[in-house]
């Protein structure tokens, strides 16, 4: 029944905040935006064959620090890791070396889990 992941969404405590982490940091450009309800707010952007959302609802949903993760890969790891040192964006863990992979779990403001991941050549 299940063919794909249709989505990862995190909630987030202020929308602009957050699109500046988002875009600002992470480069990411939204595909849609939602906001009908000014105590509701949604943007999308989309990333290869997924969507990563991120959501404004106090009361509603709440961020987490402990929730879920999106693992989002990277062009230049070393480049990305150097970014998010230079914005000052707290890493939860890592970098990582392994076999198949490097790693660095950061935060976003709302302290959301983010993985930067680069899968290695074979």
């Amino acid at each position: 029944m299940i063919k794909n992941i249709a989505f990862f969404a995190y909630a987030v405590s202020d929308i602009e905040k957050a699109r500046a982490f988002y875009e600002g940091v992470l480069g990411l450009r939204p595909n849609g935006e939602f906001d009908k309800d000014p105590n509701s707010q949604w943007i999308e952007y989309g990333i290869g064959e997924t969507t990563l959302g991120i959501g404004c609802a106090p009361g509603m949903w709440e961020p987490s620090p402990k929730g879920a993760s999106a693992a989002l890969e990277v062009d230049d790891f070393d480049k990305a890791l150097a970014l998010v040192k230079e914005k000052g964006v707290p890493i939860i863990m890592g970098p990582h070396d392994f076999p198949p992979c490097r790693m660095v779990v950061i935060a976003d403001p709302d302290g959301n889990r983010i993985t930067l991941h680069k899968r290695k050549q074979k």
